[in-house]
């Protein structure tokens, strides 16, 4: 059993070497059991007593105090927090039904709606869409749908919290959960508020999947009410909810997107990047979330790259090299990376813990992504292949923009940090993994060994002063071990 995710009962145990339990803690037979049956020296203890019962209510509730933490794009969750759901008497008879008639088809909606936090699928959906658009909105549309559920998320715990609706399974025995039973009050569906804000953004930037993610929405509800854990009355408002704060984020974001028009004009001095066309050339004049400007951590100039040059061309490409190559430069990385570790911390039944770092995450990728194109087109520093055209890079084809600093360096600056700072105890792991990401681009012959240094220390400016930032939204705790 575990604390919240994190801490399970037997190492607190291990570490207060003591146990006294007078009375069974009602409603927790698993912290009862434990007690009764280890062979821990038994000794009354007040500051054992005090944290076993705050083990208890921590393994009751997920997040209670998370509807205080700092949104980003709204005041706070009170600000719209809901007002008291209707009498649930009603609705017990739907679920029953529901559960009556499911079907195979049925119970695999359920656990695949199941898998995951509440957003996790919306971004994979996303992540498909944002990487494969070459308008300016793709980075703002990731980093909006992110945000959004987080910052729905907080308004979802303040009203859970407030209210205390009892979730279907526990409120009529004749109901039963099919899934992991929730931890956390009924009353808004975290689900229906991710569903919400998923429909809404992606409909926004994408408007040809509209009914496609309205679909999508109701298949979701649906299977969160016949698996026992919401009622129907649940669904439709944290739907309304999710809808409600995407909307306001999307007008408070709409002068992010540089809105200027690009004249064509490239620069013609000799030793410059060149090409027929140039991907997102003012990007880096979008408005940033945490940076003061897309500036503000801008490199100084590159070198005369005569010795990069020499260096790749006497590197011999290795099997473990290629592969390395390849391997970032055509699978999402730092995402799979992401969600691995949500999932080997438990963190997927923690929504708003989870929302939280997807959150922080997308933020991370649209500043640095941000900052890393002003840098680009500011200085439009060549690549290998048209500082040396008798040189071929082992990918074969370079992008379609200038190369200092490396882009794929930067993000990885960023994530590497982040993702130390999420899970401190494999900081060195998360450092090292952004340093392959950046060898990566040297080994496939695309980018300067400079290219990849500058946009690696771009990107870990940037992420310290994410990790800054929200080292104050109040959700860091001992729990959580932050280093």
């Amino acid at each position: 059993m575990r604390l919240a995710g994190i801490i399970d009962i037997p190492t607190l145990l291990v570490y207060s070497n003591v146990l006294f339990i007078d009375v069974p803690l009602k409603g927790f037979p698993e912290i009862n059991s434990i007690a009764q049956n280890t062979s821990f020296m038994q000794r009354k203890s007040p500051i054992l007593v005090a944290m076993l019962l705050l083990a208890a209510q921590l393994f009751a509730q997920v997040e209670p105090t998370a509807g205080n933490w700092k949104t980003w794009f709204i005041p706070s969750g009170q600000t719209y927090r809901l007002p008291a759901p209707p009498a649930y008497k009603d609705e017990i008879a739907q679920v029953l039904s529901l559960q009556q008639k499911l079907d195979a088809a049925d119970r695999q909606q359920i656990m695949h709606w199941n898998a995951g936090a509440p957003g996790y699928h919306w971004q994979h959906l996303m992540g498909k869409l944002w990487m494969n658009d070459a308008s300016y909105n793709g980075a703002l549309a990731n980093m909006l749908l992110n945000v959004a559920i987080y910052d729905a998320t907080i308004v979802a715990w303040d009203t859970k919290y407030a209210h205390n609706r009892p979730r279907p399974f526990v409120a009529d025995k004749r109901i039963k959960a099919l899934i992991l039973n929730p931890q956390s009050p009924s009353y808004p569906c975290e689900h229906s508020v991710a569903a919400g804000v998923a429909t809404t953004i992606i409909a926004h930037f994408y408007p040809a999947l509209a009914d496609s993610v309205q679909r999508m929405a109701q298949r979701m509800m649906a299977s969160r009410i016949a698996a026992g854990v919401v009622f129907p009355s649940d669904t439709r408002a944290g739907f309304e909810l999710g809808k409600k704060i995407a909307e306001k984020e999307i007008k408070h974001t709409k002068d992010f997107t540089n809105k200027k028009v690009w004249d064509g004009k490239m620069p013609t001095q000799a030793g410059l990047w060149k090409g027929k066309y140039a991907v997102l050339p003012l990007a880096g004049l979008n408005k940033t979330v945490v940076l003061d400007s897309s500036s503000q951590f801008r490199p100084g100039p590159p070198p005369d790259f005569a010795k990069d040059m020499e260096e790749l061309k006497k590197y011999k490409p290795s099997f473990s090299s290629i592969a390395n190559a390849f391997h970032f430069a055509s699978e999402s990385v730092w995402e799979d990376l992401l969600e691995k570790k949500i999932f080997e911390n438990n963190l997927h039944l923690n929504p708003p813990r989870a929302a939280r770092i997807y959150a922080i995450a997308a933020v991370g990728i649209y500043d640095g992504f941000t900052a890393c194109w002003d840098a680009k087109y500011t200085y439009w520093g060549t690549r290998p292949d048209q500082y040396d055209t008798t040189f071929q890079p082992v990918l074969i084809h370079t992008p379609p923009f200038p190369g200092y600093p490396s882009g794929h360096a930067a993000i990885g600056g960023v994530m590497g940090e982040l993702y130390a700072y999420f899970f401190p105890a494999e900081s060195a792991f998360f450092r090292q993994r952004a340093k392959d990401g950046a060898e990566s681009r040297f080994q496939g012959g695309i980018h300067f060994r400079t290219d990849n240094e500058v946009g690696l220390e771009l990107g870990r400016k940037v992420g310290a002063m994410i990790i800054q930032k929200v080292r104050a939204d109040g959700a860091d705790n001992l729990l959580m071990g932050q280093n």
